[in-house]
């Protein structure tokens, strides 16, 4: 598959009819990939940019459900979509019921979605320390009100659940969490296969991916950690059975991961997969960084500039080009100060293969779990955490 790592040596692409669409409720998904949502990185401009290199499904970052019933100004710009966005998804984070109903209600009556996720696995302490993200599935009637909530609402719009394994390996959730979803009426979920302790660190243990798709046969089972290559999202799927996948971290300053994923899946699931080409050249690289930052500029004003900084070391991650270059990306305040470093560069370089699974972003891990004081007491208690857990601003 264009430059593989030894991992993926040997893994064929997909066969003609070996995988099916993925169905969440009444949108039909090929080639069977989404984007995870990322907070501060899947706006707008990240997601038009990654749809033109491939088809999938494209989530929004994070949005609060009380920030979007409150008109919080952030909330709001973030939960709106290009006019190129089809289908339009949302992530949701929201701790009790009565909020999460409200603002999917107004998604809904408004025709601003077409899918609703919800955030049950955000693994950073800010969060689970307030009760929310990955806390909540500790708490199944809890979780339960809050899914219920969202589907009452959403009528004929899907809503799926991102959840992980767990907090720790004493306290496994996924099982339960997959099986509440799925009888509370739920399109799909998506498991990624680490816990909260462990973060990002290690490896993500698609076992458990298998084990929900055994558990929660009745809606669609995505699988989410680890997928850096086109190679392992067709392994994924051989190996755990799941209907799809989920790509997070892969695709920092990698937009292109989602053609290379189209080109194995194939245009149609009866056609088969092809092998992708070989990773862009640096020049290549440069060109879709010019078209990110235009983008963010366009959608976010002047400071979408000082935004794009943070991208621009996972783009040039395994490229050659020193450390002069990486600093003076750091420093500049316009497209044009953009252009002219990455003009200096020699673009005829290529990616070192040693650098396909190296992580972008978030790399910290194992950490201790923070929970609320007294929240694993007693499991069956439904008392949503205190108001202050959804003061969160929207995108992290």
């Amino acid at each position: 598959m264009g430059l593989r790592s030894p991992i993926n040596e040997t893994v064929a692409v997909a066969a003609a009819g070996e995988f099916a669409p993925v169905e969440v409720g009444p949108l039909s998904v090929w080639p069977p990939v989404v984007l995870a949502p990322m907070a501060g990185v899947t706006n707008a401009p990240f997601r038009s940019l990654c749809r033109n290199f491939g088809a999938g499904l494209y989530v929004s970052e994070m949005i609060t459900a009380r920030g979007l019933v409150d008109g919080h100004l952030k909330t709001s710009h973030l939960s709106h979509f290009g006019p190129d966005e089809s289908p339009r998804s949302i992530q949701l984070y929201g701790t009790e019921s009565t909020s999460v109903h409200r603002a999917v209600e107004m998604l809904v009556s408004e025709d601003r979605v077409d899918h609703i996720d919800l955030n049950f696995g955000c693994p950073m302490p800010k969060v689970t320390r307030k009760g929310g993200g990955a806390a909540i599935p500790l708490k199944p009637r809890l979780l339960a009100d809050i899914v219920a909530a969202a589907v009452g609402a959403a009528g004929s719009v899907p809503v799926t659940l991102k959840f992980r394994v767990g907090t720790d390996d004493a306290h496994h959730t996924f099982l339960e969490t997959g099986r509440i979803a799925q009888d509370l009426g739920a399109a799909a979920v998506a498991l990624h296969g680490r816990t909260v302790h462990q973060l990002y660190s290690g490896q993500a243990d698609w076992r458990h991916i298998a084990a929900l798709k055994e558990a929660v046969t009745g809606i669609p089972v995505l699988g989410n950690g680890d997928i850096w290559e086109p190679g392992d999202a067709v392994r994924m799927m051989r190996s755990t059975g799941c209907d799809g996948v989920v790509v997070g971290r892969g695709c920092l300053g990698r937009p292109w991961l989602f053609g290379d994923l189209a080109t194995v899946f194939g245009g149609r699931p009866e056609d088969g997969g092809a092998e992708p080409g070989l990773p862009p050249t640096l020049g290549e690289v440069s060109e879709a960084m010019v078209r990110h930052a235009k983008l963010l500029v366009a959608w976010a004003g002047p400071h979408g500039i000082k935004d794009f900084r943070k991208h621009t070391a996972w783009y040039l991650k395994g490229y050659a080009t020193g450390p002069a270059a990486r600093r003076d990306l750091q420093l500049i305040t316009s497209v044009d100060d953009l252009s002219q470093v990455l003009a200096g560069l020699d673009a005829s370089l290529t990616l070192d293969p040693e650098s396909l699974r190296i992580p972008r972003s978030h790399r910290g891990g194992p950490r201790r779990v923070v929970l609320p004081e007294g929240w694993l007491d007693n499991p069956d208690d439904p008392t949503p955490p205190p108001a202050e857990a959804e003061i969160l601003v929207s995108g992290g």
